[in-house]
């Protein structure tokens, strides 16, 4: 097929587009480079360098005509939303808005969205389903949830068939490919930066949650499991139905856990700082993820942490300053 994927330029975007040339797919990248990496473009796929906000480009850049769209362009910074929220309306609401728009007029019927498990906010109820109530607490949640429910009105009008997945923890690394954000939000990559001398310590923010040893839990899946599964979604898409899947391991892990098996990994001391909670942080975030599991045949092939957490390491040395951009 040929396929559109919206930054892919980016961490998870750069190893979907990946798997899907190793598929056989053409693949086209739309990505502005703004928070993406030329050096994270897989070998094979075109770049067009285009912003989503600017919704005559994106129409051009559809035009020529594709099968799919795969869609991970977006701002993802809690903090930020918070301090702009601006920011995410525009690029994650009014973006996608424009994306829409332009596979419309191309004829483009059938999409894979980039979604998250911000979305459910602080739940009642862990594992977290796909029936628990969507109650965003930023808002960049709150954008998310925005664009999955503009996509769900697209397919009922105009027969477009998409699949939103919702994110947990992403980590880990797919050979040549990596994370490489700025700022770093995301405890693996900060972990390994202590263990790169990069960082004296790693902070730990809150140890008094109602869990059993403090610190928050959180579902950590492979980046490479969850790339694959956009490939399983592609296949699985009806036209005119919209349908929202939880992807996480449905297993979750302490942040002290993450820092004891990076200790394991690497071999270093990693020292800790105790930090208070974050503001809007839950106790505990794990994916119930029967759905996927039944309705696209997923399962993870790399579900320890360890593993996850080698393979992070394993490109975080090979990359000491990410992509050098």
């Amino acid at each position: 097929m040929r396929l559109l994927v919206t930054g892919g330029a980016g961490y998870i975007g750069s190893v979907v587009a990946a798997q899907l040339l190793a598929a056989g797919h053409q693949v086209v990248v739309l990505d502005s480079l703004e928070r993406g990496h030329r050096g994270a473009l897989p070998a094979g796929a075109e770049l067009v360098e285009v912003e989503l906000e600017d919704g005559h480009a994106v129409a051009e850049t559809l035009a020529p005509g594709f099968d799919a769209v795969l869609h991970f362009a977006a701002r993802a910074l809690v903090g930020e939303s918070v301090a702009h929220p601006e920011r995410y309306w525009r690029t994650n609401v009014g973006g996608t808005l424009n994306l829409l728009d332009g596979m419309r007029e191309a004829g483009v019927e059938r999409l894979v969205f980039s979604s998250t498990c911000a979305t459910y906010g602080d739940p009642d109820t862990v594992p977290i389903a796909e029936e628990t109530p969507e109650r965003p607490t930023n808002p960049y949640g709150a954008s998310k949830l925005a664009v999955d429910r503009m996509i769900a009105d697209h397919c009922a009008a105009h027969r477009l068939g998409a699949i939103s997945l919702r994110y947990f923890n992403v980590a880990g690394a797919a050979g040549p490919h990596g994370e490489d954000h700025d700022p770093e939000t995301h405890v693996v990559p900060n972990v390994l930066r202590v263990a790169l001398g990069q960082r004296e310590h790693v902070e730990v923010y809150g140890t008094d949650y109602p869990t059993p040893d403090g610190t928050a839990i959180r579902d950590y899946i492979h980046v490479e499991d969850l790339a694959a599964a956009h490939l399983l979604a592609l296949d699985a898409i009806a036209p005119g139905r919209h349908r929202i899947l939880n992807l996480g391991n449905g297993a979750g892990f302490s942040v002290k856990e993450v820092v004891e098996a990076a200790r394991r990994v690497t071999g270093h001391a990693i020292p800790v700082k105790e930090a208070p909670r974050r503001p809007g942080d839950p106790p505990e975030l794990v994916a119930a993820s029967e759905r996927i599991r039944a309705e696209l045949g997923w399962e993870p092939a790399k579900p320890g942490l360890e593993e996850i957490i080698a393979d992070a390491w394993a490109w975080h040395r090979a990359h000491p300053d990410g992509y050098g951009d």
